[in-house]
């Protein structure tokens, strides 16, 4: 899709895009839906790397729940369609910086574009632990949200892989989905006596065994097994090991970051660095599909409003206009 065939975009701006848009997962596809239509010129730009990829259905987005992944960003897409000014492209951005107007993106290949605007909808990559088996279950019986997968998963014997707080807390959080939950720690708890007491209070055990695999029949988890030859029968496990940013431009750019690792952004998705914004699970505690999706529409409607701005002080400045 190319703006040169839109005929639509207002006549005003320079040579380039009003907006490019990195990562082409809800947050992104969202916001480049709401400029699209809003007449302006939008560069999506995805590697095609999503971070469900493995999941077989997503949940908790109204009249989307348990909708492939690939299903949804397909029909995203497809809704993109009627809008010529928005191009969507299978391209990496390899850099962004700061240049007169805007900001200046060099893509896979070397080619440069320009843009008022970028908004960074990159999202996250999750830490997996390297225990055999975890991987071949990943998106079926091993999983990190539980709103996403605890409904699928509620009233089976559950565990969490993690440690400290983090992972006692989501121990105790599964207990709305299941009553028969354990901590797995894979070595040290590293549990204060306040946390373990609390745990023992819950019914919650903890296993500090180092783990050696996990095991399965007809692709579906069953057991945790132990170094120590032990083994627990598990069906689902629910992973507290933390998750890194997916892209390090936002670094690059000097972008704030939250103690969580997140994009520091404000109320209308901005980051720390004017005229960058940030969407989706790449900048916000909440990751859940349908807020990516909100936010994604949000930094949209940020930046046309100043796109909008711009373009009145533009038509006041000039005199042709105003005759």
């Amino acid at each position: 899709m190319s703006p040169s065939r839109a005929g639509s975009a207002p006549a005003r701006r320079a040579p380039g895009w009003d907006v490019i848009v990195v990562g082409g997962g809800p947050a992104g596809l969202s916001a480049a839906l709401i400029l699209g239509r809003c007449r302006r010129r939008v560069l999506v730009c995805d590697v095609g790397r999503p971070r469900n990829a493995r999941a077989r259905a997503l949940h908790g987005f109204l009249s989307r729940d348990g909708t492939p992944p690939a299903r949804l960003l397909s029909i995203a897409r497809e809704q993109l369609r009627p809008y010529p000014n928005v191009a969507l492209r299978r391209v990496e951005v390899r850099s962004v910086c700061t240049a007169p107007g805007g900001f200046e993106a060099t893509l896979e290949g070397g080619r440069r574009v320009r843009a008022r605007f970028v908004l960074m909808a990159t999202g996250v990559v999750d830490q997996l632990p390297p225990v055999p088996g975890l991987r071949e279950f990943y998106g079926r019986g091993v999983f990190h949200c539980p709103y996403c997968d605890g409904w699928e998963m509620r009233d089976r014997p559950l565990a969490v892989y993690g440690r400290g707080k983090n992972g006692a807390g989501l121990a105790a959080d599964l207990l709305a989905w299941s009553a028969d939950v354990a901590l797995c720690s894979d070595g040290p708890a590293r549990l204060t006596p306040a946390q373990r007491e609390r745990l023992q209070a819950l019914g919650i055990p903890v296993h500090e065994q180092r783990l050696k695999e996990l095991r399965g029949r007809w692709g579906r988890l069953t057991r945790i097994v132990f170094a120590d030859g032990s083994t627990l029968d598990r069906e689902g496990v629910f992973l507290s090991t933390g998750q890194h940013q997916r892209s390090r431009l936002p670094q690059e750019m000097g972008c704030v970051l939250t103690r969580r690792g997140a994009l520091k952004t404000g109320r209308l998705e901005m980051t720390s660095v004017p005229g960058l914004y940030a969407a989706g699970d790449c900048s916000r505690d909440v990751q859940l599909i349908v807020v990516a999706a909100a936010e994604g529409a949000r930094a949209a409607f940020a930046m046309n409003k100043e796109l909008i701005r711009e373009g009145l002080e533009e038509r006041l400045r000039s005199p042709s206009r105003r005759g």
